[in-house]
């Protein structure tokens, strides 16, 4: 089986992502979707719309973000659009926020803990999506990266609370948590079979704090900063991720890395790749 390919550079600037774009050698037709986090409001870390700009016109992209499933400046559309503002993503492209006239459902047949996908209902007006992904840690994932953004992510509010309950949304923080890893990589799957060969990913490693950028107040990042992947299979892109955190010589690592280990962020992959969303397996290429 052939190994999946994720590229690499040290440099973190915005001609660096429309870089490691073109260099996947993809074409993403029609309307694009640029999968982003808006960040919390309070939330020192996420990255910035400045930032992701460049990336964003070059495939002449739409900013798309969903309702959050918890309490914050994010939880519904009016307070959404309102943090959109707030931190700048409607001044430098268009903006949807998916769910915000509700969702609609994506089938899993394959899944292990759910056969439905409830994401935005907006979704269904892309041909093809870039997902923008700040890889960090995270409070109950253990990390977030190119997997939570297309599940979490794109999840509608009540789809967020569906996954985090493994099929449950009353048991939103109580399901058991390895099942929650698991939905979410059956999220994931329903994603890959939407859009099939339209889709690619960029992680970028930088500002990686424990905390995701969902959270208003998030602890500093101990980790210095290591550069930007990208990839068309988004399950070897998040394992080449973490394996730059754990080969990493930064002694800050341990701090992220208690994190992913602490909340098994690792089964997420796993899960991720035994559904065939991507391999494990990968070639990491230097293009610097």
């Amino acid at each position: 089986m052939q190994k999946s390919k994720v590229y690499f550079t040290k440099a973190i600037t915005p001609e660096a992502m429309i870089k490691m774009f073109d260099v996947l050698s993809v074409q993403l037709p029609g309307k694009v979707a640029a999968k982003v986090h808006s960040g919390e409001v309070g939330n020192q870390n996420f990255i910035r719309p400045d930032f992701m700009k460049p990336i964003v016109d070059h495939v002449q992209g739409t900013i798309t973000e969903s309702n959050t499933a918890y309490d914050g400046k994010r939880n519904n559309t009016k307070a959404h659009w309102e943090t959109m503002q707030q931190h700048g993503w409607t001044q430098i492209a268009k903006v949807d926020i998916l769910d915000e006239e509700g969702d609609m459902q994506l089938p899993v047949p394959s899944g292990k803990r759910i056969k439905t996908n409830y994401v935005g209902g907006h979704l269904a007006n892309y041909d093809s999506m870039l997902v923008l992904s700040h890889f960090k840690g995270h409070p109950m994932g253990g990390f977030g990266g190119a997997l939570k953004n297309i599940s979490i992510g794109i999840a509608s509010s009540f789809g967020k609370a569906y996954i985090h309950g493994a099929g449950k949304p009353e048991e939103i923080w109580t399901a058991d948590h390895d099942s929650f890893l698991e939905a979410m990589a059956d999220a994931d799957r329903s994603i890959m079979d939407y859009f099939k060969d339209k889709i690619a990913f960029i992680n970028v490693m930088c500002n990686m704090s424990v905390d995701c950028d969902c959270c208003a107040v998030a602890e500093d990042p101990k980790i210095g900063d290591i550069g930007i992947l990208s990839s068309l299979d988004p399950v070897a892109l998040d394992q080449a991720c973490l394996d730059l955190v754990y080969s990493s010589e930064d002694p800050g690592k341990a701090d992220l890395i208690e994190r992913i280990e602490s909340r098994n962020g690792v089964h997420t992959v796993e899960a991720a790749a035994a559904l065939g969303v991507g391999s494990r397996e990968y070639e990491l290429i230097c293009v610097d």
